[in-house]
């Protein structure tokens, strides 16, 4: 297998790469580097996990440095969009880690602060920006940004982007930009509209898919557990007594219901906290912060506040409710078995969600096994899934109690093993 070296890369990203331990660039970084530093438009069906943004991140930062200009005031060279806060500031984080020793300014912007230190770095000019769409269109009306320098525009997560509303402003981000620019898109799914917008925004471009995208990690055991509505807090409870659970992400439908689990947890003495919407921007990056550092154990979220978040170490993802939506159900579990580490996804489905869960086995084209060894197993419930045609096995046999991870290889932060036990950089 090539190493970073091999991909062309220039020795101050290499130095920046060793002194962070990478050594074995992930399958998306083999097909993509090489292709951006050439300059080609790329298009990227990977999911969060994968290394994409050391894929897109080690390619831009070189040709940049190679270019020698300098940013103009109130504009940005590269000009980085992303659906969410969190996910905006750990890939600020990597251009940080990556670019330590070039001579290049990153930036990044997001709603929900003060605007006043945003407004004094972008007077002088950056190289590298990150921003959200919301807090990026306010400032360029103020006159804060102008988008006329930009010579490349990496549109990241854009199937969440249009979830989350906003492909309207992507659209009008996209009418600023020169029509002259280097553009990368990256997508974990690839629905119609995702094609579309990639369509309009990319010339000819080099197309890298590192795994299907309604596909499960393979490093990830998954399970579900059929237990009665009212009993999903007990369950949860009496799960969370194993000590193998390190570091728990717990996934439920709604904000309400983030809050009520976080408190019902804290309350039986456990080190829980919630991430969602309606949290302020400091109360997520303090639960965010305090789940990466060990503070908090369990970390419960919904969808979109999840979306992206990058902490090594989450070894198991508790559905709390499953998602109505099946590939949800893809990008939460791939929370877990991330750097190289295997994982475990436990799902919770009561009598409601029945039809969910045939979804889910359809969209990943296997059966979540059952596990029946817990105290609050509902059989009529597994009954009912296996009455009405779904893909539930008959004889599935429990799982194995305490699974702990294993961690293996070493790569750069955030990433998931595909193809190899390899470690890779990604956000």
């Amino acid at each position: 297998m090539p190493s970073f070296s091999d991909l062309g890369l220039t020795p101050p990203l290499l130095r920046a790469l060793a002194e962070e331990g990478y050594d074995s660039p992930t399958p998306i970084q083999i097909a993509a580097i090489p292709k951006l530093l050439e300059g080609r438009d790329l298009l990227g069906i990977a999911q969060t996990g994968t290394g994409k943004t050391a894929a897109f991140s080690l390619p831009l930062l070189q040709r940049l440095d190679a270019a020698g200009t300098r940013p103009q005031p109130r504009s940005t060279r590269v000009l980085i969009l992303t659906p969410t806060r969190e996910l905006a500031i750990q890939i600020q984080e990597s251009l940080a880690t990556y670019g330590r020793h070039l001579k290049l300014k990153s930036a990044v912007i997001f709603g929900g602060v003060g605007q006043t230190p945003q407004v004094r770095t972008l007077a002088r000019g950056v190289d590298l920006l990150v921003a959200t769409p919301g807090r990026l269109l306010d400032l360029i009306g103020q006159g804060h940004l102008r988008l006329d320098h930009v010579e490349a525009f990496v549109l990241d997560e854009a199937d969440r982007m249009l979830d989350m509303g906003f492909v309207r402003e992507v659209r009008r981000i996209a009418g600023m930009l020169p029509a002259r620019r280097h553009t990368l898109l990256f997508s974990a799914t690839m629905p119609e509209a995702v094609a579309e917008i990639a369509a309009a925004l990319l010339r000819d471009p080099a197309r890298v898919e590192v795994a299907p995208p309604a596909t499960t990690v393979e490093r990830i055991g998954q399970r579900v557990l059929f237990v009665e509505k009212e009993d999903k807090r007990a369950l949860l409870a009496d799960i969370l007594r194993d000590h193998a659970i390190e570091r728990a992400l717990v996934f439920t439908r709604t904000k309400h219901g983030a809050n009520r689990v976080a408190q019902q947890l804290a309350k039986q003495g456990e080190r829980a906290d919630a991430i969602h919407g309606n949290k302020s921007q400091n109360a997520r990056q303090r639960a965010l912060e305090g789940f990466r550092n060990g503070e908090v154990r369990v970390l419960v979220a919904t969808d979109i506040a999840a979306r992206g978040i990058d902490v090594d170490g989450v070894t198991h993802v508790i559905n709390f409710d499953l998602p109505n939506e099946p590939e949800s159900y893809v990008h939460r579990i791939g929370r877990t078995a991330r750097a190289g580490a295997d994982g475990l996804a436990i799902s919770f489905c009561d009598a409601e969600e029945t039809a969910y869960l045939r979804d889910i086995e359809r969209v990943i084209r296997q059966a979540v096994p059952v596990d029946t060894d817990h105290p609050y197993h509902a059989a009529h419930i597994a009954g009912a899934v296996r009455h009405r045609g779904g893909p539930v096995p008959r004889n599935a046999r429990p799982a194995p109690r305490g699974q702990r991870p294993v961690r293996q290889g070493n790569a750069p932060r955030g990433a998931a093993s595909a193809g190899g036990n390899r470690r890779a950089s990604s956000v």
